[in-house]
């Protein structure tokens, strides 16, 4: 597979506001290693080998059990994962995947038991940051590194 384009040099300053999300979404009253697992579980849905890499690196670099990134494609057939990582997960396949999904009330309805209003949005955005920076990646074919 050949990179199609580098669109960080080619466009800095369309970057700089994807940046700063970024940085806002890693940032706040989200547990870091819920983080980790909502990246990887989108960028795993949408094929983002470069993301895959990168999510499951940082995750056991905090301190993620392997065992629990091996399960994450069956998160809903393992007992590895809380009720609020199962809500945060089924929202991140639900958003992931809205075209099909349409964003169903029994997802958000579980987010609501386990996240607060503030945490739903900043969980709502790290899911729609993390799918950007897979259709970046996936769309220019960025490599992961050797």
């Amino acid at each position: 597979m050949t990179v199609r384009l580098d669109y960080v040099s080619v466009a800095p300053e369309l970057m700089k506001p994807m940046l700063a999300l970024e940085a806002a979404v890693r940032g706040g009253n989200l547990d870091r290693r819920l983080v980790h697992l909502v990246k990887l579980r989108a960028s795993q849905i949408n094929g983002c080998a470069y993301c895959i890499h990168m999510h499951a690196g940082e995750a056991r670099a905090a301190g993620e059990q392997q065992a629990r990134l091996d399960l994450l494609p069956a998160w809903r057939e393992s007992s590895f994962y809380s009720p609020g990582e199962r809500a945060a997960l089924a929202w991140t396949e639900a958003l992931t995947r809205l075209a099909e999904s349409g964003a169903p009330d029994a997802a958000y309805e579980a987010l609501e038991e386990h996240f607060d209003d503030l945490q739903r949005v900043h969980l709502t955005l790290l899911i729609g940051t993390i799918n950007v920076w897979n259709r970046l990646a996936v769309g220019f074919r960025s490599q992961h590194p050797q």
